[in-house]
């Protein structure tokens, strides 16, 4: 069966050494989208916040929140030794590396931080932040297809496709014979980089990689369709469609959140050491199970209502 070789461009655009990447407008795309949905669940009295203040605290939220809690989250949880060895790396975002689990952490505390600043409620704030956060992670998710990272397990599915970036986690040995190949059809194809690089633009190329990579499952939109689409419309239609205390829904967020990445991730190449029988995402996942839990407690126990309920009800 022939599949599909991964030749997808990490750039829009690309001129020399710079470009406009894929990943970046990802992010983009997910602030903008956050920004105008939100914006119209405070409209509708969903949110504490004022439409006017929308812009700012997706603006922050994103920066101290997700950005920073997404790398320090992957330094934490999948690349500590280096961390600790070199805490620089940090700072060398253009390499590669967020967490989603960090950037929910992240987002948390700065959810915490704006609402004892503001005087808001915190459960308020969070309930529409986890609403439209999934959509930023479906634009993450396709961003990660495009670039040929965080591939999936080897399968002979008939939907399965062939990422070139798998050659770089080969043995010595095993590369070096691929190599000598690739070589062989050009010599500029004598690095892992260039190979993958070039199979674009290459016929010769690819028919060597259809041979010699694994056909794997294309998990990064198994994720997106499970954490993005998936999580939106169901945050959506309890959001607008039934009359819950705050909190509820940050609660059926982080439990359904670590239902569907531990789901996705058995479709899902491991990217660090397992825990036991479980990946490193579905490890960190069980905790988000507990804190749902507690969300659910907290709105059960003290319970609170957006605006839109309670001015309708003092009217």
């Amino acid at each position: 069966m022939a599949y599909y070789i991964h030749d997808l461009s990490p750039f829009l655009i690309h001129l020399g050494g710079f470009g406009l990447r894929w990943y970046g407008l990802a992010y983009l795309a997910g602030f903008i989208v956050g920004i105008l949905l939100y914006r119209r669940l405070a409209v509708l009295g969903y949110s504490d916040l004022r439409p006017d203040q929308v812009s700012d605290f997706i603006t922050m939220g994103a920066l101290f929140g997700v950005l920073l809690g997404g790398r320090l989250g992957y330094m934490l949880f999948y690349d500590t030794d280096q961390f600790f060895h070199n805490p620089l790396i940090f700072f060398r975002v253009w390499e590669g590396g967020m967490a989603s689990h960090g950037g929910i952490l992240g987002l948390t505390f700065y959810t915490i931080w704006y609402a004892r600043r503001h005087r808001l409620s915190f459960r308020n704030l969070a309930d529409n932040l986890v609403v439209v956060g999934p959509l930023g992670v479906f634009f993450g998710r396709c961003a990660n297809f495009i670039n040929g990272e965080l591939y999936g397990r080897v399968t002979d599915a008939f939907w399965a496709v062939q990422f070139p970036k798998e050659i770089l986690l080969y043995t010595p040995e095993h590369l070096d014979r691929l190599l000598a190949k690739t070589a062989a059809i050009n010599p500029t194809f004598g690095s892992p980089e260039a190979v993958i690089a070039g199979v674009g633009a290459s016929q010769p190329l690819r028919e060597v990689l259809a041979v010699e990579i694994a056909p794997r499952y294309p998990s990064q939109l198994v994720e997106a369709g499970l954490e993005g689409l998936f999580l939106f419309t169901l945050l959506w239609t309890l959001r607008t469609r039934l009359h819950l205390p705050n909190g509820v829904l940050t609660g059926v967020f982080f439990i359904a959140y670590a239902v569907v990445r531990i789901l996705g991730e058995c479709f899902r190449e491991p990217d660090a050491p397992l825990t036991g029988m479980l990946t490193r995402g579905q490890f960190l996942s069980l905790f988000m199970i507990l804190i749902g839990i507690f969300f659910l407690l907290w709105a059960r126990m003290r319970p609170c209502y957006p605006r839109r309920f309670t001015e309708a009800t003092q009217s």
